[in-house]
């Protein structure tokens, strides 16, 4: 009988095999191609296959490497980072991308018990204004950068 050493090798090669095979399945009506004249689906398919393969590398050697036991979920950390995203979309209709990257900073800061609350909102002010420089003044992406653009 088969005996699992490492639950967390477990996992992960279950969660990669299913994308993995996502990958395949929804790109299969794709035009394949050659190397020479790729298609649209050679990419996808290409790495879809390697995740497959990574996959089912990762389950088989949680049968051989000993491992860490897969710990509780941690929900805090998960809901706290989810709001940041949702907020981030939301503000950005409104306020802008400086306002929109602090409030996700600021939110996700939350995902810990011991923020430090003054490093935090430096951190905040500086992300919301890199983000603006790079992405808007930098990279020229059409969005607003501050409340009222």
């Amino acid at each position: 009988m088969l005996r699992v050493k490492s639950p967390q090798n477990l996992g992960a090669g279950f969660a990669f095999g299913a994308l993995g095979l996502a990958g395949l399945v929804l790109g299969r009506d794709l035009p394949f191609g050659s190397a020479a004249r790729m298609g649209t689906g050679f990419f996808p398919l290409i790495l879809s296959g390697l995740i497959l393969a990574i996959g089912i590398w990762l389950a088989l050697s949680s049968l051989v490497v000993s491992g860490e036991r897969i710990e509780r979920m941690q929900w805090r950390p998960v809901t706290f980072v989810s709001l940041a995203i949702l907020a981030f979309g939301f503000v950005m209709t409104f306020a802008g991308l400086a306002v929109s990257a602090a409030a996700l900073t600021l939110i996700a800061a939350l995902a810990r018990r011991e923020t430090r609350w003054g490093e935090t909102s430096i951190l905040a002010i500086v992300l919301g204004l890199f983000s603006v420089a790079l992405f808007i003044y930098g990279l020229g992406q059409a969005m607003p950068a501050w409340w009222g653009d």
